[in-house]
């Protein structure tokens, strides 16, 4: 990922580019933020274990400054990364954690400014004679990741795509932001929302048994 893209991303909200993309790759729900109010944009460095957190070290050994560690921990129900991991990231430069299953340590992951999400928690972390799996494809979140796919995330949730996709998405993730912004604006000098959009000619459309998107009209 070049620094033009980086930072185009960093700049930019996951909702947007969602918004821009309706088929791109978004985790489900039950990856959540564990320190909040951070973004993370990196490259994915893949992990799959279960149940046992020695390949998380492993890939943290080779891990370089801008990656994203994306643990598939295949259902695990005990913690594979904790404290000292993060923090050790964090030093390392990377860009971010994503356990698909428990973390632990969280009063200190909540100080940290690298961003971790993960699908829970639990004090009791998994044993470490496993090798397990590094740099192959895995399923995180429920969508596929592959090695060197770009992760970014929010407090809204995370988005994973290609380089090119998300150079693609760029600029119609910026024209969405730019009309929110005239809409907030609006909002906020006392104009209504609904006078804003389409709706009554949504709806009549859909009546109709017509084609129709819901848009906004700032020209009034």
């Amino acid at each position: 990922m070049d620094a033009e893209l980086k930072q185009a991303l960093l700049e930019l909200d996951c909702a947007s580019l969602a918004d821009a993309d309706k088929s791109l790759r978004v985790m489900d729900v039950g990856l959540r933020a564990i320190n909040t109010g951070v973004k993370l944009v990196g490259v994915a460095r893949t992990v799959r274990c279960h149940e046992d957190f020695l390949a998380v070290i492993r890939a943290l050994d080779a891990a370089q400054p801008g990656e994203v560690l994306v643990v598939d921990t295949q259902g695990s129900s005990r913690a594979v990364v904790g404290e000292l991991f993060s923090m050790e990231a964090a030093r390392r430069g990377l860009a971010g954690i994503i356990v698909d299953g428990p973390v632990r340590d969280v009063t200190t992951l909540r100080k940290l400014a690298l961003p971790v999400y993960a699908r829970g928690l639990c004090p009791m972390s998994g044993t470490i004679r496993e090798l397990g799996a590094l740099q192959v494809p895995v399923v995180c979140g429920g969508v596929a990741v592959n090695p060197g796919d770009i992760v970014l995330g929010d407090d809204d949730g995370l988005i994973v795509a290609t380089a090119a996709e998300l150079r693609a998405l760029v600029p119609a993730a910026r024209a969405i932001e730019a009309r929110e912004t005239v809409v907030r604006a609006n909002i906020e000098a006392g104009r209504g929302l609904i006078s804003m959009i389409t709706l009554a000619e949504h709806v009549d459309a859909l009546q109709r048994g017509e084609p129709s998107k819901l848009a906004f009209k700032l020209e009034d």
